[in-house]
């Protein structure tokens, strides 16, 4: 009988534990496991790493939620097939990505991963582990029947920037110990560009604590400023970028308020510590404090209403409240010339010194400890352990902290007379001290404790329409003569207790400097970093700058140095525009620990052949079928232009829906060929029927269609490698690893390689011709690669690095003013005799030309268009759809940069949004002449030039009196615009993000445009105008559907139209043997034809 009923427990143990591997078999078991390994390490968002995914169920689970990213690698070739096929099927591929690695090595940057899970993981492995896992990450291993965890030490030589100026002391200065001049991306990420450079700045305030950094950003559109705000408060992983929450702000400061105008204020109304975050959620809103991992409201303070700042001390909030709604809903937009609307701002909406609240509140609690009434001006309060300091606008007033008494008021102490809200006085505790700066060119040293003036000495200007600089590092209290081009530069440090000097330099180098960027400097205890024209690190110790004009930060912020790198945001700078990096930056200094990418590996290591090599190698030469589209735009030229004949009656013969975000389409041999960018992956349709025949998934994104070639399909990816699949099924011939070594970073919100390749390479005569890499100044620059299209073997390698090729000396040695030489790579074009990338010009050995810009001067440099070397470039990229404001296509040689530069290459040379060129003429969709530079309206038409235009100069610029509420003068006069001279012109109602010339048809595709920007500007504040807006911003994200035009190219009448569902994406059609493909963002693909 005992035996029985142990027969049955056995049989009902082991029925259990089979119930239990299957239930862990099911995907709803992976995500049970996951959770638990999600609890047990604590990690909340970020990237995981999952070494050994196998078919990756476990790998999909692990994205619990939008907070994580998630990279699987296994060593077996067919499992990460299997792990794809499985990922795929649940739509969420690319937020979730598996790549095959050698076993041995993680290919990722140091300190990027927030969580590594591994079953069997061996014991080599560890210490690769930790070299990728980023301070507090964890790595979670089950060596035998138990999981164990390790967590990451954060280093004691990184710190944090918890305030706007780093604490609340006021004093900019990190204690990091390892930021330092940038040579390595640490991420990159969204969005590429701020909104406008001539109104408010999209990012308002960034902070950093707990391994997050918080900032809160402007995202809407950068099609036009007058489209409406959407600002945010969003949180990200300091190591990697992922986007860990967002919450969005429905009131915010006016977005039409003018360039250089602050509001300085706006960026002390958000500080970080530990797993808090302290903000205000609304221009008016009271002060909140969230959960920092997760977003979530923890607190509402009592009594807020209208914080306008925030600083927090040994836990205590102190923040200045006005307790009444802000007078900015009075401000409307007047003036079209900037400058103009800046200068009345500073008039009209200074300080108005009226008294606001002084509140200490308990952080945790929420409890009031004390509030008082005093005039505070705006940017001056700063507390330490025992007081907190302001200036009331006559002194300095200390306040004991426990109960809000006061502890000394200072003898009146110089300030600005007029306080404007970009130009505020600087307030600064160190130690016994308290220095301060009235923006009036003296600052004086007062005792923390009683308040005297121990000192006041001259100090030398800085920044640029923003807050000037006190900074203390190194024991001394420095400012430098670097507001302006003609400044000195000298740095000089001062003993902050007596005002002594104690030490100053002049730059130890020799190069253009323009004004200071529209921002304070920062500093750590070993460099002082302005921005006095791109992000300088200057040891003070030594004396001795580093020049980094590729590199800035948006304007008001600036930059953030800590966590060991330095942080840059969105910008919307026109200098440099061909070199400088964009979207946010995070950029580590060299590192000696670091393996360097070694450019001198044996191709052997580099080059993978697959089954399919062999068929593909053997297939004989293919006649070229010249009404097929077989790269991105055509041909090498990147000319959008076909011979095939396609009529302007057409009626839709297919439609089929991919899903994601699509590229432009290619069509050869039967097959069109498309790019799901963001899940890596290649689909091949039949291009009759738009049947699927077969798709391929690379090991990154693959921003651009493939280039067909003889029956192989050619593309780069983000992964770093340049794959050829045979056109027939799609398998892989081979793939060749353009970057030097297999590295990884993550990349607007997805993992890809140090040095990705653009999807479209071009092929010519048998020859793949392809860069790989970000930056000529980072992670040891571009290359420039040839390989044989049929074999991948390695025909050539060139390094375009940030050293002049001829001279070794550093590419800077040739900024002219505003100008620099090219140095980010592009989708590659062809005239046949040259190659180039954006306006760089070089021969196919890689020796470039005209490395260095014509001119300084923005019209000679401009006007360099004719001539050899011509060609149709974008000086941010052909891929760039963001129709940022300060862009555009050219058909040209050169490229101005800056602010009196940008305007000028389209005043000598045909310039628009998006543009076609057959053998004689240029086709375009851009702005009218007259809405070049410091505009805000924009307006659009369409139009054609001769390949050689003559330019003219006609009365159609702004109004020499150009306030935009003048409407008395029906007929003002107007500046003088040069423009080349227009074959046609003609308005039309969609804005143009398609282009396609087919014979003497021109194709254009796009949102309708119903708004008449100029009237909008006018009368800004007329419901019905922002009614208008409102649908112009919605058009624009697709949910108006688009329009379909056919025109004659002759003379620009419309022959036909339709509408359209989705919107197409950029530059997304082509014409090919008497078809038209249009591919829309709802990830569809249609081919149209001739209706009869």
């Amino acid at each position: 009988m005992k035996k029985c009923r142990f027969s049955t427990k056995l049989i009902f143990v082991l029925w259990i534990f089979y119930a239990l591997s299957v239930a862990i078999a099911q995907p709803g078991g992976y995500k049970h496991k996951a959770r638990q390994i999600l609890d047990a390490t604590g990690i909340k968002g970020g990237l995981i790493v999952h070494i050994g995914c196998g078919d990756g169920k476990l790998t999909a689970a692990l994205r619990a939620n939008d907070s994580y990213l998630v990279h699987g690698l296994d060593t077996d070739v067919d499992k990460v097939r299997q792990a794809r096929k499985y990922i795929q099927s649940l739509k969420s591929y690319g937020k979730v990505s598996v790549d095959q690695f050698d076993g041995k090595h993680l290919p990722y940057v140091d300190n990027l991963v927030n969580l590594a899970v591994a079953e069997n993981l061996d014991a080599t492995m560890i210490k690769e582990v930790m070299r990728v896992l980023c301070p507090n990450g964890v790595v979670y291993i089950k060596p035998g029947n138990k999981w164990s965890k390790t967590v990451k030490p954060r280093p004691d030589e990184i710190d944090e920037w918890t305030h706007y100026l780093y604490d609340a002391s006021g004093n900019a200065v990190s204690q990091d110990q390892l930021v330092g001049p940038p040579r390595h991306f640490q991420w990159t990420g969204s969005p590429r560009w701020a909104r406008h450079h001539d109104r408010r700045a999209s990012v308002s305030a960034m902070v950093s604590s707990g391994d997050r950094i918080f900032y809160i950003i402007d995202e809407g559109s950068t099609t036009s400023i007058m489209l409406p705000s959407k600002t945010a408060l969003i949180a990200r992983d300091a190591f990697n970028g992922t986007v860990l929450w967002k919450r969005s702000i429905p009131k915010w400061h006016p977005h039409l308020w003018p360039f250089k105008s602050g509001p300085a204020q706006l960026q002390r109304r958000l500080v970080a510590l530990g797993d808090r975050v302290y903000v205000t959620l609304g221009l008016d809103a009271p002060l909140v404090a969230l959960d920092a991992a997760t977003g979530e409201t923890i607190r509402t303070y009592e009594d807020t209403f209208a914080t306008e700042e925030i600083i927090l001390s040994d836990g205590v909030l102190f923040a200045l409240v006005k307790k009444s709604p802000q007078s900015y809903d009075a401000f409307k937009p007047q003036e079209v010339g900037i400058g103009a609307e800046r200068d009345r701002i500073m008039r009209e909406f200074p300080w108005n010194e009226k008294p606001r609240e002084i509140m200490a509140i308990r952080a945790d609690t929420g409890r009031i400890l004390w509030q008082k009434k005093y005039r505070v001006v705006p940017l001056t309060p700063a507390a330490d352990d025992k007081r907190v300091y302001f200036h009331d606008g006559e002194k300095v007033v200390a306040l004991n902290r426990k109960a809000g008494e006061e502890a000394w008021n200072s003898k009146p102490v110089e300030r600005r007379a007029i306080i404007p809200t970009n130009i505020t006085p600087t307030l600064v505790v160190y130690q016994d001290v308290v220095l301060f700066y009235g923006a009036t060119r003296k600052l004086s040293g007062i005792s923390a404790k009683t308040g005297e003036i121990l000192w006041t000495g001259p100090h030398p200007r800085s920044g640029h329409f923003c807050p000037e600089d006190v900074l203390v590092a190194g024991g001394l209290v420095w400012g430098g003569e670097i507001a302006g081009g003609r400044d000195s530069g000298e740095f000089i440090g001062r003993d902050p207790r007596t005002g002594d000097i104690k030490s100053r330099f002049l730059p130890d180098i020799n190069i253009f400097f323009m004004h200071h960027r529209c921002y304070r400097s920062k500093a750590t205890d070993r460099y002082l970093i302005p921005g006095w024209t791109g992000t300088e690190y200057v040891d003070f110790r030594n004396k001795h700058w580093v020049t980094n004009h590729w590199v800035r930060s948006g304007c008001i912020h600036g930059i953030m140095p800590c966590n060991g790198m330095t942080y840059t945001t969105p910008h919307s700078c026109a200098c440099y525009m061909q070199a400088k990096l964009y979207g946010f930056c995070a950029l580590t200094p060299e590192k000696n620990n670091r393996r360097e990418a070694k450019s001198k590996q044996k191709a052997a290591t580099r080059i993978e052949r697959a089954p399919a090599y062999t068929k593909i190698i053997s297939r004989k030469s293919q006649t070229e079928n010249v009404s097929d589209w077989p790269t991105h735009r055509h041909d090498n030229a990147r000319s959008g232009f076909t011979e095939t004949l396609i009529p302007a009656d057409l009626k839709q013969t297919w439609k089929t829906r991919l899903g994601g975000r699509l590229s432009a389409p290619v069509l050869a041999g039967g097959k069109l060929l498309v790019a799901s960018i963001d899940t890596h992956t290649i689909h091949a349709l039949d291009a009759d029927s738009g049947k699927p025949v077969w798709s391929y998934t690379a090991g990154g994104r693959v921003d651009s269609p493939p280039t067909l070639y003889e029956g192989r399909v050619l593309f780069g990816s983000a992964d770093g490698y340049v794959y050829c699949l045979d056109a027939t099924d799609g398998a892989l011939a081979w793939r060749f690893r353009a970057a030097p070594e297999d590295r990884r970073i993550t990349s607007f919100e997805q993992v890809e390689s140090v040095w990705p390749v653009h999807g479209s390479v071009l092929v010519r005569d048998g020859v793949v011709y392809c860069i790989a890499g970000r930056s000529m100044f980072l992670d040891g620059g571009l290359r420039y690669l040839r390989l044989d299209a049929k074999t991948g073997l390695k025909i050539g390698e060139t390094i375009f690095d940030e050293r002049d090729p001829a001279t070794g000396e550093n590419l800077q040695v040739h900024v002219k003013v505003r100008n620099m030489p090219v140095g980010l790579p592009d989708v590659l074009s062809t005239d046949g005799q040259y190659l180039y990338m954006r306006s760089q010009r070089f021969d196919f050995e890689g020796n470039r030309f005209d490395l260095a810009p014509h001119s300084g001067k923005d019209a000679e440099q401009g006007a360099v268009q004719k001539g050899k070397g011509v060609h149709l470039f974008s000086p941010i990229g052909f891929l760039d759809d963001t129709w940022w404001h300060r862009s555009y296509w050219l058909y040209g040689r050169s490229f101005a940069e800056g602010a009196g530069g940008w305007p000028q290459a389209g005043r000598f040379a045909p310039g628009g949004r998006i543009m076609v060129v057959d053998g004689t003429s240029v086709y375009g969709f851009g702005r009218k002449p007259m809405y070049y530079q410091w505009r805000t309206p924009l307006e659009y038409h369409l139009f054609s030039t001769s390949r050689d235009p003559e330019n003219i100069r006609e009365p159609i610029g702004l109004p020499i009196k150009r306030k935009a509420t003048d409407e008395k003068r029906k007929q003002p006069r107007r500046r003088m615009i040069q423009h080349p001279r227009h074959k046609w012109s003609r308005s039309v109602p969609l804005l143009v993000r398609a282009m396609v010339l087919a014979r003497r048809t021109l194709f254009i595709a796009g949102p309708p445009d119903i708004v008449d920007e100029e009237k909008a500007f006018r009368h800004f504040g007329d419901p019905e105008i922002q009614a208008q807006l409102a649908g112009q911003d919605a058009a624009i994200a697709g949910e108006k559907g688009a329009l379909l035009w056919a025109v004659s190219a002759e003379d620009g009448k419309k022959l036909a139209g339709y509408e359209l569902d989705s919107l197409p994406v950029f530059d997304g059609m082509a014409a090919a043997n008497e078809h038209l493909y249009l591919v829309t963002t709802d990830g569809t693909v249609s081919c149209f034809a001739g209706a009869n």
